[in-house]
């Protein structure tokens, strides 16, 4: 039993500081296939279309080249915003020979998180 004075229970000598999740996290973009993961990229910061789409430009088809699976592929991906970001589909719609798309966060994808 913890006995304080009424009211006092938020007053900073009370409060034992934590930091939730780990205290930081890293966002990083990745692929894989069935023959095995590709190249992954480190994003500084928060990701947006632009950044999305270079990182398409630099390392899309690299991977796919390295793991030999072109041209024949899908790419699939979620449904995030800088995904579905116009000038993405446009990218995707030249470069790849097939897009799947499934919902924001979909549990088909979870496998990416192991990466």
């Amino acid at each position: 039993m913890v006995r304080r004075k009424p009211n006092s229970e938020l007053e900073m000598k009370n409060l034992t500081p934590s930091v939730k999740h780990g205290g930081g996290s890293q966002m990083v973009w990745g692929c894989m296939s069935a023959v095995g993961v590709g190249n992954l990229h480190f994003i500084d910061g928060m990701m947006e279309k632009y950044m999305y789409l270079d990182i398409l430009k630099q390392n899309f088809k690299q991977t796919a080249e390295k793991m030999g699976i072109m041209p024949h592929y899908k790419f699939y991906q979620d449904n995030d915003p800088n995904h579905n970001a116009h000038i993405c589909r446009i990218w995707a719609l030249y470069h790849c020979p097939q897009v799947i798309r499934t919902l924001a966060q979909s549990p088909d994808l979870n496998p990416i998180e192991n990466i």
